[in-house]
């Protein structure tokens, strides 16, 4: 099906491995191409729970991009790349189901904008992280601007952007970049696996809620923005925009329960206590919540069906 990506779904973990090993997995057109179709299918398919996305071999997540792809683009075909990324790794950050990267070696450039658009971040030792756009003449096109900061803090985001160096490791965990290191390489999979695991045994609408309320709190939530327009039911089955959402325009809640009405302030961008407010009310009309607490009371592990 995919030429650039290898793909498996084990477990209800579907993994996205970019399989571009002899350019160190470097992002062309048509990776982002077939990573949009991917993303899309973890969107879509309801035996999908949670994601992985790694690189093959054992040098790089994602080097960077194909730099010989840039040669020639206009100002305006400049804008159009990165509006294309942006819209993909928007959808990567507001997926409704969690989707963890897996760094195994060099994330640089877009690779590093791509393993951040990702819920949480696990690396191998010899992961390396990086926004050197400053040394092509460019700065970060795909987010990294936003998501650095975000992840990191102001000053460290603006030093590292600026001077475009690559931060290892153990520095990227201390900051707060990535959540684990693995120290086996050959247990990265496996550890995120785990993690991943432990995720997809809680309640799906539960799980895709935090994430929605996290992201507002992050900064993602906007009026008009791919945050807002994309199904936050993990099993609904549909990932195209709510073109029935009142809450884009800033009237009345979407049809989806997304954040509307009060929840929305004058600027455009979300109330995000409010939403969490709405958000925990809505858990209480789902099954799962009924089926959690029985379980409680009832000393018993419980089942959820994402209902």
């Amino acid at each position: 099906m995919y030429k650039t990506l290898h793909t498996d779904l084990t477990d209800a973990i579907f993994t996205i491995t970019i399989n571009r090993p002899d350019k160190l997995n470097a992002i062309n057109a048509q990776v982002m191409d077939e990573l949009s179709e991917a993303v899309t299918e973890i969107y879509t398919n309801k035996e999908i729970r949670s994601a992985i996305i790694t690189g093959a071999g054992p040098k790089a997540f994602v080097a960077g991009a194909d730099i010989s792809e840039f040669q020639g683009l206009t100002k305006e075909e400049g804008q159009a790349l990165a509006a294309k990324g942006h819209d993909i790794f928007m959808r990567i950050a507001s997926s409704p189901k969690p989707i963890a990267a897996a760094v195994n070696g060099f994330a640089l450039g877009g690779g590093c904008e791509l393993a951040m658009a990702c819920h949480f971040r696990l690396c191998t030792t010899n992961a390396r992280f990086g926004q050197p756009e400053v040394s092509l003449g460019l700065i970060p096109g795909y987010g990294g601007t936003q998501r650095l900061t975000q992840l990191i803090g102001r000053g460290r985001a603006i030093e590292i952007m600026l001077s475009g160096r690559m931060v290892e490791a153990t520095e990227a965990h201390t900051m707060g970049l990535v959540n684990y290191i693995v120290v086996e390489s050959n247990e990265l999979l496996s550890k995120t696996r785990e993690l991943l695991s432990i995720i997809n045994e809680k309640a799906p609408l539960a799980v895709a809620r935090i994430i929605e309320c996290v992201n507002i709190a992050a900064g993602d939530g906007f009026k008009n923005g791919r945050a807002d327009e994309w199904e936050a039911d993990p099993f609904g089955g549909d990932a195209r925009p709510d073109d029935n959402s009142s809450a884009r325009s800033g009237g009345g809640a979407g049809t989806h329960g997304r954040a509307g009405g009060d929840a929305w302030e004058s600027s455009g961008r979300i109330n995000g206590f409010l939403r969490e407010q709405q958000a925990f009310g809505e858990c209480f009309g789902t099954e799962d919540m009924k089926e959690g607490a029985a379980a409680f009371l009832e000393k018993r592990k419980p089942v959820f069906k994402g209902k």
